[in-house]
């Protein structure tokens, strides 16, 4: 990563209640990076793409990712994200 760039995660989670969680857990470590919030895969994709009538977001350094999600859920994100040959390097953390 360089030096002096902007340090921006990705929160993939359609459940409003850890949303606020993971909100609150930034802000109690004093955690002030961008966190950007998609409610599943194929809005995350279209965050990451600029797709869909959507701004692109700067690209994440991390992307926080639930597995249980509807549309498109986070093992159908992983793929298509590993697919993708300007994304298919990002850091994903998720359960197991």
């Amino acid at each position: 990563m360089p030096e002096h760039c902007e340090v921006n995660f990705l929160l993939v989670e359609d459940d409003a209640i850890d949303v606020r969680f993971i909100r609150k857990t930034f802000q109690t470590h004093k955690i002030t990076n961008p966190l950007h919030v998609a409610c599943d895969g194929v809005e995350a994709l279209e965050m990451l793409r600029g797709d869909g009538g959507r701004e692109r977001i700067p690209r994440p350094y991390l992307i926080l990712l639930d597995l249980n999600m509807p549309r498109m859920n986070g093992i159908q994100f992983l793929k298509e994200l590993r697919a993708d040959s300007t994304l298919c390097d990002s850091i994903v953390v998720h359960p197991d």
